[in-house]
């Protein structure tokens, strides 16, 4: 197929997996499009495993990495202790917390202190000095992609991009934003709508790809890639006749047989229809969409606290959610109905859980439908 993005990344189909799960990463690389691993949420030596395990089994196929890590966060060019990080957590945001759950027949107790020292941790990855353990492991690896979400790149990914022969993308919103991503010097753009599962804006991804599209052809025209709410192949072929060059996407994998999604957060998925999702500060303190819940609802009601600064919103949430997930896959109703992960709209069309291989045919296929209908509509 003859795409800008086919050329650079050395694939058949300009299909691009952002994914938690390193089977669906391989299963869609093998399949003629590109996985991308999220790596955010893993300590380098983690990372290292994760990469090492893709490498054997993904046959040479390429792949690419995903870190976040945002130009603005609490606490950032400061390293403040596990404690002093605690101390920075109002009552009033852990007690509203612990009040949802009791609501929900949950006993809240006291926080998994190991969950919420790993927490702690975690978000040392948000830093530079984080970004920089990350890309150590990275670049010892053949990927051919790494991306950062949440502003601009660091000039150390740019660089290293470059030095290593690695393409570095970054995800924006907004028209401004991607005209500072393309002067920074990223190779390829994620125009992400606010359809879109997880960190998002507030502009559909009908009006920012074309808008977008239009605004950098003076400063750079690098090529597009879609994101936001798109599941379907006639969705891409519709991104694609707005100026991109192919689709970034997430939540149609998570669905999917191979995916790390727990059981009855994708039975609530399948189930449910566009409408049935909800974008939020509550869970990271930056906007992102995920599956409503009662979890979701009660943070959004009047009179409930304003959530924090990423990352100590996630340090009042995380903990929750963690507890909310274990006890959803023990059968508790009060924890299943609370239970939530980030999604985006496009939910309303995943309707059946397939394998990765399956929904990376279907795409080809409902994009050659779309393509077919197009044509005839103009009589070629």
């Amino acid at each position: 197929m003859e795409s800008r993005i086919c050329d650079m990344l050395g694939i058949e189909f300009p299909l691009v997996a952002f994914t938690h799960c390193r089977d669906v990463v391989v299963e869609v690389s093998k399949a003629g499009g590109f996985g991308v691993l999220g790596a955010a949420g893993l300590s380098p030596e983690q990372l290292e495993v994760e990469l090492s395990w893709i490498d054997e089994h993904i046959g040479g196929m390429p792949y690419g990495l995903d870190l976040i890590i945002p130009n603005k966060f609490m606490g950032k060019g400061e390293t403040p202790t596990p404690a002093e990080m605690l101390a920075m957590l109002p009552d009033e945001h852990k007690t509203f917390a612990n009040q949802v759950l009791a609501a929900n027949g949950i006993d809240p107790g006291e926080p998994d202190q190991e969950f919420l020292a790993q927490r702690i941790k975690r978000s040392a990855n948000l830093t530079l000095d984080g970004a920089i353990a990350h890309m150590d492991v990275a670049f010892a690896h053949p990927i051919k992609l790494i991306a950062n979400a949440l502003g601009v790149p660091p000039r150390e990914m740019l660089d290293r991009g470059r030095e290593n022969g690695v393409l570095v993308a970054a995800l924006v919103g907004a028209k401004s934003h991607a005209i500072n991503q393309v002067q920074a010097g990223v190779d390829i753009l994620v125009v992400a709508g606010g359809e879109a599962g997880g960190h998002c804006g507030g502009v559909s991804t009908m009006v920012l790809v074309p808008e977008i599209h239009e605004a950098i052809q003076a400063v750079g025209d690098i090529p597009i890639l879609a994101a936001g709410g798109i599941v379907t192949g006639r969705q891409m072929a519709a991104c694609m006749a707005m100026g991109a060059s192919g689709v970034w996407t997430g939540s149609v994998w998570l669905t999917t047989a191979e995916a790390e999604t727990a059981p009855v957060v994708k039975e609530k998925m399948l189930a449910a229809s566009s409408s049935d999702t909800v974008r939020s500060r509550s869970r990271t303190g930056k906007h992102s969409r995920q599956l409503r819940s009662p979890w979701t609802d009660a943070w959004e009601q009047p009179g409930a606290p304003e959530p924090l600064a990423m990352p100590l919103q996630g340090m009042i949430s995380e903990p929750a959610l963690d507890k909310i997930h274990k006890l959803s896959e023990g059968g508790h109703k009060g924890a299943q109905d609370l239970a939530t992960y980030w999604v985006g709209q496009g939910v309303g069309l995943m309707n059946a859980s397939q394998s990765v291989r399956n929904v990376v045919y279907d795409f080809k296929q409902d994009f050659i439908n779309a393509y077919e209908r197009l044509s005839k509509a103009i009589g070629a």
